[in-house]
């Protein structure tokens, strides 16, 4: 017999000396073995990878759910990427869910096939550059294209990948403000994205260079130049790349130390004000005869109330409008920024466009939306709004084998996707991977002209803000027309671009399938 027992301590007080004799036991263990009690760290360390795998539910995680990364993945795997037993979304209780109103009798119904869809070019329904008159405007093949990602934050693989998928797919590939590498030269055609460090066109003091961009114009196939002002998710602060990420390879493309940290400007030094930007867009576009737009994420309303104001006149203006949402991603930036600073892409883009739109300019300028809308609910929502184009950075990221780890601002990305170090770039195969984003893309591209022709019309440009409604729960649901403040004919293409991509989008057939045409 236990000997405490005998003396009549009482049950409870034997199983708290108990418990703690093992404390202290466990305890001496850790000091003994400081590996064991180290072991705490390696778990935090992959803890990303465990939450998403093993613990996380399919609507939990962020940025993007285990349902969201299932469908990029079967997609860009060509597999069955179909959901069964319904939605598990918790419909019934959550606030802002999107819900896209179908039509019950259409002139363009949509194929129930799978696959069906995918090998449909869908153009913008407007042309870049046309309504100011530039010497290269042209019509886009594709309204989703390859957003700016940097080589330098993206591997030379993933690069490629990127690169060959976008020209298998027909799409536009987004070089990022870290400047043109051979990397981007895979066939694809390119928007050259011009930032606040000017990679790729500055002098040897770092300053913007316009002979070495024009003739760095005329040596690619560059469509069109973007001129990068802020960024969804690092705005009011210039591009970083950790230096342990800047290869030797790195700094001779971008002009800067091997192995040291690269942060860009915060601003430009070639303009310094909305009179100024507009001047150096005309020049811009003069020299090179290309389209020229800027991109830039929303704040302050005043930049936008005196670029639209200055635009009035129809002498000087830019030719596309990136919107940038706070929801997009980056390689690296701090918290607070990534978090908290610029608006969602949604109620950022209804105020731009309606300045726009108020102003009697938004038929002139084509828009493009960037800020994780590569799935199609999003996108749809998009285009709803007004978005002409779109364009897509991480999605394309996980059809080249991302795991969402969330390690890109370390270096040591496990798939290689978002690493410099050659033994983690190794195991990203370009051929397989430029296949999946192509697929992806197609993919998307599929689900946007099924939504499509479920509402009635034949382009996704088409679909209004009155086919989208968000709902709060069970309680009540808005259309985006009521939740922005949108009057009848905002978000659509101008009467005559609606004509022509109907006619494009259904040969043979005559008059537009917008409202007009709608049972």
């Amino acid at each position: 017999m236990d000997w405490r027992k005998a003396v009549g301590i009482p049950a409870a007080a034997v199983a708290a000396v108990a418990s703690y004799d093992l404390l202290q036991r466990k305890h001496s263990l850790l000091r003994n073995f400081p590996v064991i009690g180290h072991a705490r760290y390696f778990i935090e360390a992959i803890g990303p990878e465990l939450r998403q795998y093993i613990v996380a539910g399919n609507d939990e995680e962020r940025p993007f759910t285990r349902d969201q990364r299932r469908w990029i993945y079967a997609s860009a795997k060509q597999q069955n990427n179909t959901f069964g037993f319904g939605t598990d979304n918790d419909i019934e209780r959550t606030d802002g869910y999107t819900v896209i109103k179908h039509r019950t009798f259409s002139q363009v119904p949509p194929s129930a096939a799978p696959h069906s869809g995918e090998d449909v070019a869908i153009p913008s329904a407007k042309i870049l550059g046309g309504p100011r008159g530039r010497a290269k405007a042209f019509r886009p093949g594709s309204v989703v294209n390859i957003s700016a990602m940097s080589f330098g934050s993206l591997s030379a693989a993933a690069v490629v990948a990127m690169n060959k998928g976008a020209a298998a797919a027909g799409c536009l590939h987004n070089t990022g403000e870290g400047g043109l590498s051979p990397y981007h030269r895979n066939g694809a055609d390119l928007v050259f994205q011009i930032g606040t460090a000017y990679f790729g066109c500055r002098d040897a003091d770092g300053r913007f260079d316009l002979d070495r961009l024009v003739a760095l114009t005329e040596s690619a196939p560059i469509k069109a130049l973007e001129i990068k002002l802020s960024q969804g998710a690092k705005p009011g602060l210039g591009g970083l790349l950790p230096g342990a990420k800047v290869t030797e390879e790195i700094a001779g493309i971008r002009g800067v130390p091997a192995g040291r940290d690269v942060v860009s400007p915060s601003r430009h030094t070639a303009f310094h004000d909305v009179d100024t930007l507009l001047d150096f867009v005309e020049l811009l576009a003069a020299r090179t005869g290309l389209p020229v737009g800027i991109k830039a994420a929303v704040g302050d309303p005043r930049f936008w109330q005196v670029l639209v104001d200055r635009m009035r006149s129809g002498e000087r203006g830019v030719d596309f409008v990136t919107i940038d949402g706070g929801e997009g991603g980056t390689g690296a930036a701090p918290l607070v920024f990534a978090d908290t600073v610029s608006l969602p892409f949604r109620s950022g883009f209804a105020r731009v466009y309606r300045q726009f739109a108020e102003a009697g300019l938004a038929e002139r300028v084509t828009f493009i939306g960037s800020g994780k809308l590569g799935l199609p609910d999003n996108a749809v929502a998009a285009m709803a709004l007004g978005c002409d184009m779109l364009n897509v950075a991480r999605e394309p990221m996980f059809a080249v084998g991302c795991i969402q780890a969330q390690k890109c601002h370390t270096d040591t990305c496990p798939t290689g996707v978002a690493s410099q170090k050659p033994w983690l770039q190794r195991g990203l195969d370009v051929p397989s991977k430029a296949d999946r984003v192509e697929q992806y893309l197609r993919a998307l591209r599929r689900d946007l002209l099924k939504v499509s022709q479920g509402c009635g019309v034949a382009h996704p440009s088409l679909i209004t803000s009155d086919d989208v409604e968000i709902a709060d729960g069970n309680r009540r649901s808005v259309t985006l027309t009521e939740l922005y403040g949108y009057r009848e004919g905002w978000g659509l293409p101008g009467p005559t671009d609606q004509e022509e991509i109907t006619r494009i989008m259904t040969p043979g057939a005559s008059g537009s399938t917008g409202a007009a045409t709608r049972y």
